[in-house]
């Protein structure tokens, strides 16, 4: 009897497999066992080399297998389940000029850079009494970037959870001190549970009482502890007398000294505008979903700052942060308001909170009673949080030069007394100074 044998090669069958089955034509016959098919070889890389079988390992003989039980497993040094894998190709990118041994290759290859020209603007609308305007449309808007209107490409009437910085003047008159202490738990009860909220002090130089937290037990704590703070002494400066700085005299006349000298007394520092950077600089680093404010409670009272008011104007521009502020006793006296514009060498700003909460699109409450301090929290506080915010894309021009800014609303004007919509009135910041180009 003549039996015909064939011999079928599948594609999955290895090579390697049968040319050790061909060598060995006196062992017995292995059961079929799964193995791992090498990738074809690369037109790119040179083959992998595979662990060869040594010449001197000969396959053991495999037991009989009984019926009806599973083969073993084989061990046989010449079996190709034992050689191991080959390592993956490695493959590495660097950048151009840079060694693979070199620091720095991994951190600039995942580096990148965008450059973005996005100008978001705040904007109050009042009526005539003093009330928000609410239920305006992005088409009730036009925005005018250095006279050129701007296609607005966000809007939005959603109130946004603030990231306010409450800069408070204990350098003030003892008894204004006092006044605003006893307004705190106001303060902090007109904050939301999702503000944030930290707190700056000010006299002769600057103070940072809490950082940047949740509106609750961490801002009371902080305003707990204010509270005892005392303000300056409200009497005249003392220049003669017993408790004088003269000395010792007679009949008047300093011992030693032929004439009466001129005592005139220091002037204290009063370092508004520090503060207002201070606060400015951590506000730069807040999330920008969140509306950046600076609450000041004060008399606008600046002398000797370290920084100008121009140099803390570019910062407060450039991160878009808007001024409130609360003027209590100068700042609050009827009239007053005439000359808060005056700036005098030698003596610094009389008032400078107006020339703040006017170029950054704020506002200004002066208020002398500890009730009406108490009152104006809700308002001021309400006020920031629900502006409109619009914004739009500014021209991509690598510039670091203030640009002005124009915000104009239907029915906004002189020739609004004469329609049937009611007049309304515009804040918003005059203008920004774009940030560096990043690098």
């Amino acid at each position: 009897m003549v039996i015909a044998s064939s011999l079928i090669i599948s594609p999955g069958f290895a090579s390697a497999g049968f040319a050790q089955e061909k060598s060995a034509p006196q062992q017995q016959q292995q059961p079929a066992k799964n193995q791992d098919i090498p990738d074809a070889p690369s037109a790119v890389q040179p083959p992998p080399q595979f662990p060869s079988t040594p010449a001197a390992a000969q396959p053991v003989p495999a037991e009989p297998v009984p019926p009806g039980q599973a083969p073993p497993a084989s061990h046989s040094a010449g079996s190709t389940e034992d050689a191991e894998a080959p390592p993956p190709f490695k493959v590495t990118t660097i950048p151009a000029g840079k060694g693979p041994g070199q620091s720095g290759a991994n951190e600039e290859l995942y580096k990148i850079v965008v450059n973005t020209n996005q100008v978001i603007v705040p904007v109050m609308v009042k009526d005539e009494h003093d009330h928000l305007v609410n239920g305006l449309l992005s088409s009730d808007f036009s925005v005018y970037e250095d006279g050129k209107k701007q296609p607005l490409n966000f809007f939005t009437s959603d109130p946004l959870a603030l990231s306010a910085a409450v800069v408070i003047d204990v350098g003030m008159p003892d008894v204004a001190v006092q006044k605003v202490n006893k307004t705190f738990p106001a303060l902090q009860g007109a904050f939301s549970q999702f503000d944030e909220v930290s707190v700056y002090t000010y006299s002769t130089n600057v103070g940072k009482l809490s950082g940047f937290a949740a509106a609750g037990n961490q801002l009371a704590a902080a305003l707990s502890d204010l509270s005892t703070k005392r303000g300056a002494n409200n009497g005249p400066p003392v220049t003669g007398g017993p408790l004088g700085p003269q000395g010792p005299t007679v009949n008047d006349i300093p011992v030693g000294s032929p004439t009466i000298p001129v005592i005139t007394p220091n002037k204290t520092a009063h370092v508004l505008n520090d503060a207002v950077l201070a606060a400015a600089m951590d506000l730069s680093k807040r999330e920008k979903t969140r509306r950046k404010v600076i609450f000041i409670i004060s008399d606008g009272r600046e002398y000797r700052s370290d920084a100008s008011y121009q140099d803390v104007l570019k910062v407060l521009l450039s991160n878009g942060i808007m001024v409130y502020g609360i003027g209590v006793e100068g700042a609050a006296i009827p009239l007053y308001g005439k000359i808060e514009h005056l700036h005098l060498p030698r003596f610094g700003y009389s008032d400078i909170l107006p020339k703040y909460a006017n170029a950054t699109g704020g506002e200004i409450f002066n208020e002398f009673t500890r009730s009406s301090v108490e009152d104006v929290y809700q308002q001021m506080i309400g006020d920031a949080r629900n502006e409109y915010t619009l914004g739009y894309l500014a021209r991509s021009i690598p510039s670091t030069s203030y640009r002005q800014i124009e915000v104009r609303v239907a029915n906004h004007g002189p020739s609004c007394r004469t329609s049937m919509r009611p007049c309304v009135d515009v804040t918003a910041k005059d203008g920004y100074y774009p940030l560096p180009v990043a690098r």
